[in-house]
């Protein structure tokens, strides 16, 4: 199920994979990449492997991992080498 911008701008920091940003244009705004559902954090997962920074993708999986232990996350094709 999407998440409406007024759900998404009410969330707060933590229940983002990346936080808001705190300078530019994007002062303000709400973060990437929700991880406010189970769903959405493996989403995030997803989303971040395939668009996202070695920066950003470390911080996102330590992010989930955080909030939802249950979920695995692979390591890209070092996991598939197993």
């Amino acid at each position: 199920m999407a998440i409406s911008k007024e759900k998404r701008e009410s969330l707060p920091k933590k229940e983002f994979g990346l936080p808001s940003k705190t300078k530019g244009e994007a002062k303000g705004k709400p973060g990437n990449y929700p991880i406010d559902t189970k769903k959405r954090a493996a989403n995030a997962l997803s989303r971040v492997s395939q668009h996202g920074t070695s920066a950003e993708k470390a911080t996102v999986r330590a992010r989930v991992a955080k909030a939802y232990p249950s979920i695995e996350q692979s390591k890209g094709k070092q996991a598939k080498k197993k």
